[in-house]
């Protein structure tokens, strides 16, 4: 089952671990067989949230929401069940820092038609 954990971490511990670190966790965790993708990404000062309501289309400059600790980067793993993934979650190397949210990746639905 795929899982996706997800990293988050404060403005204050955004660069607390160190790029080689995380590298070579993924490295552990593509030879072990369970990494399917991995990706940092850049502070929130980069992001656009983007909405649509009504037809129309807004962009707010910044994240979704004001929160403490932001999304700093996924890790999507492949796992037997929700125990192993956490434990692949706890050696996160940002999870010293911050947290990691274990979340079961769904499948779509396609044999329902929308209407």
């Amino acid at each position: 089952m795929k899982y996706l954990c997800l990293v988050y971490l404060s403005e204050e511990n955004w660069n607390a671990c160190p790029d080689p670190t995380c590298f070579a966790f993924a490295e552990q965790l593509a030879k072990s067989g369970h990494m399917i993708a991995a990706e940092p990404l850049h502070p929130i000062q980069t992001a656009t949230t983007v909405r649509v309501r009504n037809g129309q289309m807004s962009m707010t400059d910044g994240p979704f929401a004001e929160t403490k600790e932001h999304l700093a980067g996924f890790y999507l793993i492949d796992a037997k069940d929700l125990n192993e993934a956490v434990s692949w979650a706890a050696k996160i190397p940002p999870a010293k820092f911050g947290s990691i949210e274990v979340r079961p990746v769904r499948e779509l639905d396609l044999g329902v038609a929308p209407s």
